[in-house]
């Protein structure tokens, strides 16, 4: 029997995302660890500062592995809680803002 390609089109859904500038640590920070505490630290469940690795150090552990996360890259919080990166220009034709801005 031959398998045809069908097309699928992605469900609506919405995703919490923070663009990583680089300097804003304290708002990634909060995102990415979700613990409410008061003291940074380099590393949690969903990240690691590495500057060696990448400019702006941020690292972003994946259910696929480890990502760099470069300067200007969104990340995204997905359906089932888990984060990774997203270039600027992949994100802008993949989401659109919901709206308000809290």
């Amino acid at each position: 029997m031959k398998q045809e390609v069908q097309k699928f089109r992605k469900k609506p859904v919405e995703i919490d995302a923070l663009q990583w500038d680089g300097s804003s640590h304290r708002p990634m920070f909060d995102f990415l660890d979700g613990s409410g505490r008061s003291s940074m630290s380099t590393e949690g469940t969903n990240f690691l500062i590495d500057h060696d690795q990448v400019e702006g150090g941020l690292v972003i552990k994946t259910l696929e592995g480890v990502h760099l996360a470069n300067i200007g890259d969104w990340i995204i919080k997905g359906v089932a809680g888990e984060f990774y990166p997203c270039k600027p220009s992949i994100f802008a034709k993949t989401y659109e803002p919901v709206g308000e801005l809290t």
